[in-house]
Formats: C-alpha cells, structure tokens, sequence
C-alpha cells in the first residue's frame, strides 16, 4: 500500500486505466468484506458524492441547460427568415461556388474545391476524427499482457502458422492479381479528385480495401512486412502535420481563406488547383491507413 500512495496521479490514473486499481480493490473486498475504495482522482464523480449534492447538482444542471438554450435561440434569432428570396443560402454561397470556383480554388471538380478549400479546416476536423477513432480502437483492442489470455494469443499464434501453411489458391492468386490493381485504382481516384468525381474519401476508402484484400487473402505476418503500426502513426500523423501546414496558410489571406497567392495552374491540369490536390493525397492516406487500422485491430488486436 505504501508503495502505491508513492505514485504520482498519472501512474494511478494509468494504472485505473488497466484496472490494476480495480484489482487490488477486488481482493481487498474477497479478503475483508470492505468496501473497495476509489481512488482519489475519481472520488468526484463517484455516485455517493452526486447523490450527497443533489441541491447542487439539480442547480447545475439547469443553469448548463439554460446556458445552451440561450445559446441556440441566439443564434436562431440572427439566422435568416426561412424562404426569404434575398436569403444568402439561397444565392450567394451556391453562386459563389459555381461562378468563381474554378477562378478561386482552381478545381475543375466544384465538390472538391468546396471541401478542400472553402471548407477545407471542416475536412480537417473530419480527418482528425477518424485518426482518433483507430486510435480510441488501439487503446481498447491492441494486444498486450493485460486485454488478452495465453490461450488466445496461443491462438493467433496457431491462425498465423495456419495462414502461411495453408495453399487457399484462390484467394492468394487472385488477391495478387486484384489488390494491386484496386490500390493503383484508388490512387487513380485520388490524384484525379480535383479533376472529376472522386477525392481523397473515395479515393482512401479504394486504396483501404485493396489493403484488407491483401491482408486477408496473405495474412497479417506479411502485410506487416511493409505495413506496421509505425508505419500507420507515420503516415497518420504526417499527413495530418501537412494538411495543417497547408491550410494555415489560410489565416493568412483574408475572412474566406482562398490563398489567391497560391498559384492555380492550367484547370483540367493535374498538377493545378493549388493545395488541393496535396490535400486529397492526404486525406486518401488518412482514409486508407483508418479502414486497414480498424479491419486489423478487429481481427487480430495489432496492425
């Protein structure tokens, strides 16, 4: 006991996490019948002290109610009036995006110029999100000492002797076939998403299940021949350092954040429409390392 009350708050919070806490409580409890005590961090938000304050509580939870009330019917009263002709929803911005996109944005394909430079710090949330879900999925699912017994290790142990013994012809042969031109498709979609339908979502999702194909036919000893974890954070967390960089340069340019600085090239060129296409190829990076990440994890617990 001494030497846990020696850990500092994020050695208990992590060990919380572990549940090494919890099971020092639990035999602590089989032990002496006592109570098993929380630990200090979450004494707060234990349901004793809730229930203790209810006064409080009560009144908390109105004024935070009241708080985002007033907030909506603020912004409710300064929207404007629903059907009015001169409404901007009903003009401008669809206007603008189809009058002076390909001048401002350079992008023959009016969608990507829309989410990739109008709105491109909104694809920038998305994409964040998704690296936080497959990293949200490798803190709950990636195999360790503590989320998996030996059997089943000795399990997957056994499926990986099995997948490099077993012929599966088939499947093998015609993945090598498949996979490589679904990647080169999706590649394809990616780099041509500022010049017709498609970009860096459509693109990545493409590039992913050629990824899951190879995987799934070879097993995930090989894929991790040239795709590991650290290959997925690299990637992950570069291209994100990139987007950012790339439309930081936004703040720099004035209230609608088109850099007219940046040159557009010749529309219809691939190499033209400024960020945009840098953009697509990270965002289809993002999208491809988030759906093998979350096929990998589900399956085996490990990319």
């Amino acid at each position: 006991m001494a030497l846990s009350e020696k850990k500092s708050f994020w050695q208990k919070l992590k060990a919380w996490i572990d549940g090494e806490e919890i099971l020092i409580n639990a035999d602590k409890y089989i032990s002496t019948r006592e109570k098993p005590e929380l630990p200090h961090f979450a004494k707060h938000f234990s349901t004793e002290n809730v229930r203790s304050n209810k006064k409080l509580y009560r009144l908390m939870s109105v004024f935070v109610s009241l708080v985002f009330i007033g907030i909506m019917l603020i912004t409710v009263t300064h929207l404007p009036t629903f059907g009015e002709a001169s409404n901007p929803s009903n003009n401008e911005v669809a206007e603008r995006y189809l009058e002076q996109g390909i001048e401002e944005t350079g992008a023959i394909n009016f969608v990507a110029g829309m989410i990739l430079d109008y709105r491109a710090f909104d694809t920038f949330g998305e994409s964040n999100v998704l690296f936080l879900a497959v990293i949200c999925v490798v803190m709950l699912l990636k195999r360790d000492s503590k989320n998996i017994s030996a059997a089943e290790d000795q399990e997957n142990a056994e499926d990986d002797v099995f997948d490099m013994e077993d012929l599966k012809l088939i499947l093998k042969k015609g993945s090598k076939t498949i996979a490589p031109l679904v990647i080169l498709y999706g590649i394809y979609v990616v780099l041509n998403g500022h010049l017709s339908p498609g970009g860096g979502f459509s693109g990545g999702s493409i590039i992913g299940a050629g990824l899951i194909l190879y995987s799934a036919a070879n097993g995930q000893k090989k894929m991790q021949t040239f795709f590991t974890f650290r290959t997925f954070t690299l990637i992950s967390v570069a291209c994100l350092l990139t987007y950012c960089g790339c439309k930081s340069y936004s703040f720099f340019t004035g209230a609608n954040h088109v850099g007219y600085e940046i040159p557009k090239g010749v529309p219809g060129a691939i190499l033209s429409s400024g960020f945009i296409l840098p953009l697509n190829i990270c965002v289809g990076l993002i999208v491809a390392c988030t759906m093998y990440g979350f096929y990998a994890l589900f399956t085996k617990g490990e990319i």
